[in-house]
């Protein structure tokens, strides 16, 4: 079984908008759910599932809203996760950003898509391409009689409606690779070259406290974390099939001397023939038309770090402070990073910033306690040095707390960690036109962290 009702709620637990499916849970039950939310979370027992009673909340909070769920029964938890999630992605659809004011805003179009999106307590209808074919952004409602249930809802595809044209029949393929690494230093006290007399044109006065260096670092984590997107423009209702170099598959046809890599944790769009995927590894389905996600995978692989961090900081008789960082390309010299930004924590006592690059530029973003160098281009191999100094409060302040790591930002294009290629990709299609695929490749950085101290 699934939800009795769904409640979207305020930050403070006020019910904005509600949906009740099965009449079997009483609507004030809602009331409890705040109270017992703040009960757990000064116990520090926060839970995605809270009872009162007999009654089950499951929730999950987005922006400034709480999505709550109640049920009486032993209910899939799986499914109202997922549920309430898709209800997030569907709305944010619609309204663009899924907040207070835009829940207020659309009052009755957010009732016309409850209505479509579950039924009788069981999901229905949560595709956003199909749900705009007949529920469009005015909210104008269907009149009794008179409507007509789009083919998508009641079509064995129910993703792709009939009769598309295109002039030009074409897909785009996008693989993108987001690499998540922790990286824990190993420090030790030695001289930092360059930054005493004479750094950023600034004299040194003695004393000075041993410098820590991160000049060699263990990974703690490492995992890429890959999707694969298409843009498709496909006439008429066609068949594509997706070749990887799938190492399962590979060593299924004897190939497994070639290159290739192991899928984890795959997770297919509903287009995907799942029977086929689990009896000969092909990647079979009829897409969706324009913009769709067809899946994602993980790898929890050793990953270099592709840029390189190593810091360094000295302090002057707590008056002031400079900090050295060398960043440096670690990945192929055919390979340009762009965009790359590092975040750079500094004391948040920290005033008078002063900087000097190599390239690119640096900021003191205060707000933050952090300098944040940007780059452009960094083509891979290539190790450029920042160089900031910080005056201190007179005051003496030790510092309590660790230094917070230091962040990267970058986007490579036509490259994969990983190393995962598409091998393939054909189009059957009745009318036999022709389709050509375009590939694209791209790392970007996702959660990529080096601690320093």
């Amino acid at each position: 079984m699934s939800a009795s009702a769904v409640f979207i709620l305020d930050v403070k637990g006020k019910p904005l908008i509600s949906r009740n499916y099965k009449g079997d849970v009483a609507m004030s039950e809602i009331e409890h759910f705040m109270p017992l939310l703040m009960q757990r979370e000064e116990e520090g027992a926060l839970a995605p599932l809270l009872s009162h009673g007999r009654v089950h909340f499951l929730w999950i909070k987005y922006s400034n809203l709480y999505l709550v769920a109640t049920t009486l029964k032993n209910a899939n938890a799986s499914l109202v996760y997922s549920f309430l999630y898709k209800t997030v992605e569907v709305f944010s659809e619609y309204f663009k950003e899924l907040e207070e004011e835009s829940i207020r805003d659309n009052f009755v179009i957010i009732y016309e898509l409850l209505d479509e999106l579950m039924d009788f307590g069981f999901p229905q209808t949560t595709d956003s391409k199909i749900l705009q074919e007949y529920i469009t952004q005015q909210g104008n409602k269907l009149e009794t009689g008179k409507s007509r249930v789009p083919p998508t809802v009641t079509n064995a595809v129910s993703w792709r409606s009939e009769g598309i044209k295109y002039k030009k029949n074409e897909v785009f393929i996008d693989v993108i690779e987001s690499v998540n690494l922790l990286v824990s230093p190993h420090t030790q006290p030695v001289t930092a070259p360059g930054l005493g007399r004479g750094a950023l044109g600034l004299l040194t006065p003695p004393p000075c406290v041993p410098l820590q260096v991160n000049a060699n670092g263990s990974v703690l984590l490492s995992e890429i974390v890959g999707t694969i997107k298409l843009k498709v423009f496909l006439s008429g209702m066609p068949e594509l099939r997706l070749g990887l170099n799938d190492r399962v598959l590979f060593e299924l046809t004897g190939r497994s001397k070639n290159k290739s890599v192991e899928l984890e944790d795959v997770k297919f769009h509903q287009c995907v023939r799942l029977s086929r995927f689990d009896n000969d590894r092909t990647i079979s389905f009829i897409p969706p038309d324009g913009d769709f996600e067809l899946m994602s995978y993980r790898l929890s692989t050793q990953v270099k770090p592709l840029i390189w961090i190593e810091s360094v900081i000295e302090k002057f008789s707590h008056s002031r402070v400079e900090i050295m960082v060398k960043a440096k390309g670690q990945f192929k010299k055919q390979s340009v990073a762009n965009s790359v930004e590092i975040s750079v924590p500094v004391p948040s006592d920290a005033d008078s910033p002063r900087f000097k690059t190599s390239v690119g530029s640096a900021k003191y973003v205060p707000e933050k306690n952090v300098v944040i160098w940007s780059i452009k281009s960094f083509p891979g191999g290539k190790e450029y040095l920042m160089r900031a100094h910080f005056g201190l409060p007179s005051v003496e302040k030790e510092e309590v707390e660790g230094r917070p790591p230091i962040g990267v930002k970058f986007e490579i294009p036509y490259f994969t960690v990983s190393g995962i290629q598409v091998r393939y990709m054909k189009i059957i299609e009745k009318s036999g036109y022709q389709a050509l695929p375009w590939v694209r490749y791209i790392t970007q950085s996702g959660d990529y962290q080096l601690r320093t101290s």
